[in-house]
């Protein structure tokens, strides 16, 4: 058996000790299918991993990286965070037994109610900083917080616990050593990874701003017509309060939003700064009352969700499509190259380098719309 910390990648057949039952979702390197722990009865989530094979290969997910995840998760125990409970391994797969997570996505949950005030809002963004502001005390940075990787455990209760799942991309953040990467869902990404500066925990907190954006109104603060021109308008921090989305929005949750949207990381709140902030603690009775009189805008949010769900399942069979286009001509021509500076050079490393095990369908399935209007 290989070890990493404590973790332990055990070579048994995973089948031996689970029952393995529906497919639950995928990504481009990795299937995630309902399991049974034979010994206890208990259900659980079974992540296979594809392992790369080797190093001039680009298909499947290279094995230091399954380790860092590991190391990362075995290392994690909270509420608002998913568990891991046991590893296996073979030839072909790395198998995690993680918590089973089965109240769908936090925006699902929310995208079929018929009302929400900014005090309702607040509790499922309190428990977002709560998971976060954990990962960050251990000086972990999530990397790929967006809609999708926001879980709920179970939906049929009145408040449902956030678990915040997908840690392919998380990092261990080490004081004095740089550390630079391209990589994550354009849409969500901070300046710092736009530009290939030194990363560290702010970017989380840049993403959260970015869902709270959207979670608000529906629209999302930096979506462009194209990856280029997401990338553009993220590193200009090009984004507005349209009033068409913001209408009913309070100056409280405008504040959050705009304290965390800053390129400055060195000025961006940090995690109990976005705590303590009086949208999340209000620290009078009149801010309470206006976040509770305060409403998201839950009809342009319901209709740009199901319009990006729809263009989500588009976009996958597209890609299923090309890749299998691909397969059959071989591997296509070498394509022009893109404009550079910075961002002309993330767009063509975001091309080449993305490295989640959902990756490539993340990139695709974003919908397009004109910019800093909405997720259509």
């Amino acid at each position: 058996m290989r070890t990493l910390g404590m973790a332990v990648f055990k070579q048994q057949k995973v089948e031996d000790f689970y029952d393995i039952g529906e497919e639950l979702g995928s990504g481009q390197f990795a299937i995630v299918k309902r399991c049974k722990e034979k010994s206890t009865g208990v259900d659980y989530a079974a992540k296979f991993i594809k392992k790369r094979q080797s190093r001039a290969s680009r298909r499947g997910v290279r094995r230091e990286d399954i380790e860092r995840e590991v190391d990362i998760l075995q290392d994690l125990q909270h509420p608002n965070i998913i568990s891991l409970h046991d590893v296996y391994e073979n030839r072909t797969d790395v198998v995690l037994i993680l918590e089973l997570v089965s109240g769908g996505e936090l925006f699902d949950f929310l995208a079929q109610k018929e009302s929400l005030s900014e005090e309702e809002a607040t509790e499922f963004i309190k428990q977002i900083l709560n998971g976060v502001q954990y990962l960050h005390s251990k000086k972990i940075a999530h990397f790929d917080l967006k809609p999708e990787n926001i879980m709920l455990l179970d939906n049929n209760v009145q408040l449902p616990r956030i678990k915040l799942i997908d840690f392919g991309l998380a990092h261990r953040i080490k004081d004095g050593v740089e550390f630079k990467n391209i990589f994550g869902t354009p849409e969500f990404v901070a300046p710092e990874i736009v530009n290939y500066e030194q990363l560290g925990l702010e970017a989380d907190m840049w993403t959260i701003g970015v869902i709270t954006y959207i979670l608000l109104s529906g629209a999302s603060p930096f979506l462009g017509d194209s990856k280029q021109e997401t990338l553009a308008n993220i590193s200009a921090v090009n984004f507005e309060f349209d009033e068409e989305f913001f209408g009913n929005t309070s100056e409280l949750a405008k504040s959050f939003i705009k304290q965390l949207l800053v390129k400055d990381t060195r000025k961006r709140l940090k995690i109990q700064d976005a705590l303590n902030h009086p949208w999340i603690q209000p620290v009078n009775p009149r801010q309470a009352l206006v976040r509770r009189q305060s409403v998201v805008n839950i009809e342009n949010f319901r209709r740009q969700y199901v319009r990006r769900r729809w263009q989500l399942s588009f976009r996958i069979v597209a890609l299923c499509n090309h890749l299998t286009r691909m397969m059959k001509k071989g591997h296509p021509k070498p394509q022009d190259k893109p404009k550079m500076g910075y961002v002309g050079r993330t767009v063509a490393m975001f091309e080449r380098e993305c490295e989640s095990d959902q990756e490539e369908e993340a990139m695709l399935r974003k919908p397009r719309t004109r910019k800093r209007s909405s997720t259509s």
